[in-house]
């Protein structure tokens, strides 16, 4: 009988399944037949002992905790993962709240043009690549740039933005601020479309003004997707932003800004070492998983709002 059931439910819901079915494929391909992989963590990975990737990874030799016993005996290692988390730290202080003010204050334009211009404008530097933002801002802040050229008319001297390690964490955060912050902002302005407009008028009514309306009305019926970006965000603290530091950091700056990923990246191609790079990635994976927990159980206790 349940079969049956089963049966009739698929057959009546045929082309939700259909529509569903390259999502699925994309799952099982790219996130759950790859996990297979992970076991390289665990073993002496040689890729010519076997035949294919798949084979070689079979028949490479077991060596339990090895690798991770080479990773936190690395005293490179407490230097990585302290730049992955400074730097990811100094990304949540200073522009998670950026992409909320920006929502609030399109929010409160009231010309629909002028909102939409400004919206294009903030949304277009998600779509360039890191290597043409970086083409940009060494165009501005290089050592020949405009802004160098600027300093020395003014007899203060040129920065050296790009070599400099006390200037590179800054430069990386103001970057990603202005490539991401107009993107980010689009799941705060979706989520003000579920306000109802009714509590403004009723607002409007007992005498509230603009500043009011935003704090007693739009940012608490943001709240819920506020609380749960945070914790999507501080459950990836140690993916610092891999693609926009390969692309802008150079061997000057490697004490201030080499993290993980980029440190996988270097090991795993480099020097063709596999098993440790897949041992790096399975620590920070482990990692972010706990502070996901950790995170959704602290909104929970705190602001009594969570994702499960």
């Amino acid at each position: 009988m349940k079969g049956s059931k089963g049966r009739g439910y698929f057959r009546n819901n045929l082309d939700f399944w259909l529509m569903s079915l390259p999502g699925l494929l994309y799952l099982i391909v790219y996130k759950f037949i790859p996990i297979y992989g992970l076991t390289l963590a665990f073993k002496d990975f040689n890729m010519f002992i076997g035949n294919g990737v798949v084979d070689s990874i079979f028949k490479s030799p077991w060596v339990g905790l090895k690798h991770f016993e080479r990773i936190f005996g690395n005293p490179e290692f407490l230097q990585i993962i302290g730049n992955t988390l400074i730097i990811s730290i100094y990304k949540i202080v200073f522009l998670f709240p950026l992409p909320i003010i920006l929502a609030l204050l399109l929010n409160e334009v009231s010309r629909e043009w002028f909102k939409r211009t400004i919206q294009t404008l903030v949304y277009l530097p998600h779509f360039l690549s890191w290597v043409v933002i970086f083409g940009l801002f060494y165009t501005l802040l290089g050592s020949y740039g405009v802004v160098n050229q600027l300093l020395e008319t003014f007899g203060i001297g040129p920065i050296k933005f790009f070599t400099d390690p006390s200037y590179f964490r800054a430069l990386l955060v103001s970057t990603d601020g202005w490539k991401e912050a107009g993107w980010s902002a689009i799941v705060f302005l979706a989520a003000m479309t579920g306000i109802d407009p009714q509590l403004y008028e009723a607002a409007k009514v007992d005498g509230a003004n603009r500043l009011q309306r935003m704090l007693h009305i739009t940012i608490p019926g943001i709240l819920p997707v506020i609380v749960l970006m945070l914790i999507l965000r501080v459950g990836a603290i140690l993916n610092a932003g891999f693609e926009q530091i390969l692309a802008m950091y150079n061997p000057s700056v490697y004490k201030v800004a080499d993290i993980i990923q980029t440190y996988v990246y270097r090991v795993s191609l480099g020097q063709m070492d596999f098993s440790l790079g897949t041992a790096l990635g399975l620590f920070e994976s482990l990692v972010a998983f706990v502070l996901v927990l950790s995170c959704n159980a602290l909104c929970r206790k705190t602001l009594g709002r969570s994702l499960w």
